[in-house]
C-alpha cells in the first residue's frame, strides 16, 4: 500500500497535460510500479541493513573476498567484475514481478472509495461475490458499478464519472495472508468493481498532478522559466506483485544462515546483529522492503514521495 504519492517516472518529459510522466503498462494504459525498481531498492536497502553499502547498486567495488558467503550477492546476484576471471558473474535466486493497481483511491459523494475490477481481483487471489453469487465478467452493463458500501441511491460518483449501481450488494474475500489485516478491514466495505472498460479510464483521471519550479542554486530563488508539473500514483493505493525465490539450493543449505551485519573482518561477522536472522533469500528481500515503509522507492523521495508498506503477510 503507498504511504505516499508514488513517482515512477519514465525518463522523459512531454507535451501535455504533465511534463514528468509515469511508468505504464504498454496494454492498458494502467500505472505500475515496474519490477526492476522494487528490486534495486530492495537490493540497495537490504545492503544498508546488513551494513554492505558497496553491495548496492552495480556492486563493482566488491571485491572476490567479499562476495563468497555473502547473503547480498547470493540473493540478489552479480555479474564479471571486468576481466577479473576471479570474480565470476552470478544469478540471483529472487525474481519480482511488476506491482500492479489492485485497489485505486477515488473520491465520491460517499467519501473516499477504492476501485477495482473483478478481474484484476480473481489475479490477486480476491474473491468477489454478489448476494451470495460469483462476479461473472461481463454480465453487467457497461456503466453498472458493484459496491460493498451501504449506499442507498441508484447512482454513484467515481470522481468526474457518474455511473449506475447495482442493487446487489458486493462482498469480497481476500486471501489468508491479508485478511487480518487492519488496512483491509478500514477498506473492505468501501470497495467499488467497475467494467474492465472503464478502470483505466478512472485510474489515469484521478492521479495526482504536482507543480515544481527548479530553484537556481546561485541565487536560491526560482528559476526563470522553469515550471513543470510531474504526476504520481496516490497515497492508499493498494498494488499486487509476486515475489518468488528460486533457488534450487535451498534443501543443501547453500544460503549462510545469518544473523550478524557484515565486518571488516568478513561476511556475517559484525558485532552489530540483523533486526532478524536472514534464513533465506526471501528473508533478505523482506528486509528490504521493510525499509521501503521509510526511505521510499522511485523518484522524489525528498519531496515526500515513495512511502510503500508491505500489507500481505510473507511465506516460503
Amino acid at each position: 500500500m503507498a504511504l505516499d504519492p508514488v513517482h515512477i517516472g519514465t525518463g522523459q518529459t512531454r507535451i501535455g497535460r504533465v511534463d514528468n510522466t509515469i511508468v505504464r503498462e504498454t496494454g492498458t494504459n494502467i500505472p505500475k510500479i515496474p519490477g526492476t525498481s522494487l528490486m534495486g531498492a530492495a537490493r540497495s536497502y537490504a545492503s544498508l541493513v546488513y551494513g554492505k553499502p558497496e553491495a548496492a547498486g552495480q556492486h563493482k567495488n566488491l571485491k572476490p573476498e567479499q562476495m563468497k558467503d555473502c547473503p547480498i550477492v547470493y540473493t540478489f546476484g552479480t555479474y564479471s567484475n571486468g576481466n577479473n576471471d576471479a570474480v565470476a558473474g552470478q544469478q540471483g535466486k529472487i525474481n519480482i514481478s511488476d506491482a500492479q493497481i489492485l485497489f485505486f483511491p477515488v473520491y465520491s459523494m460517499a467519501g473516499p472509495v477504492w476501485v477495482s475490477t473483478s478481474e484484476i481481483l480473481e489475479s490477486a487471489g480476491f474473491e468477489a461475490e454478489i448476494s451470495g453469487s460469483s462476479v461473472i465478467h461481463g454480465n453487467s452493463p457497461d456503466d453498472t458499478i458493484y459496491t460493498s458500501l451501504n449506499w442507498k441511491q441508484d447512482t454513484l460518483n467515481l470522481g468526474w464519472l457518474h455511473l449506475n449501481k447495482s442493487k446487489y450488494k458486493l462482498t469480497v474475500k481476500p486471501p489468508s495472508e491479508t485478511a487480518n489485516k487492519k488496512e483491509w478491514e478500514s477498506i473492505k466495505q468501501r470497495i467499488v468493481i467497475v467494467p474492465i472498460k472503464l478502470f483505466s479510464q478512472i485510474v489515469n483521471s484521478n492521479l495526482e498532478v504536482r507543480t515544481s519550479v527548479a530553484i537556481d542554486h546561485e541565487t536560491g530563488a526560482a528559476e526563470n522559466g522553469a515550471l513543470f508539473t510531474y504526476e504520481a500514483i496516490p497515497r492508499a493505493t493498494w498494488f499486487w506483485s509476486d515475489v518468488v525465490q528460486d533457488d534450487y539450493n535451498y534443501n543443501n543449505r547453500k544460503f549462510p544462515p545469518t544473523t550478524n551485519q557484515f565486518s571488516d573482518e568478513g561476511d556475517n561477522r559484525g558485532k552489530q546483529q540483523l533486526p532478524k536472522p536472514w534464513n533465506s533469500p526471501l528473508d533478505v528481500v523482506k528486509s528490504g522492503f521493510e525499509v521501503m515503509e521509510f526511505l521510499g522507492v522511485g523518484g522524489m523521495t525528498t519531496r515526500g514521495f515513495g512511502r510503500i508498506k508491505c500489507i500481505a503477510d510473507w511465506r516460503l
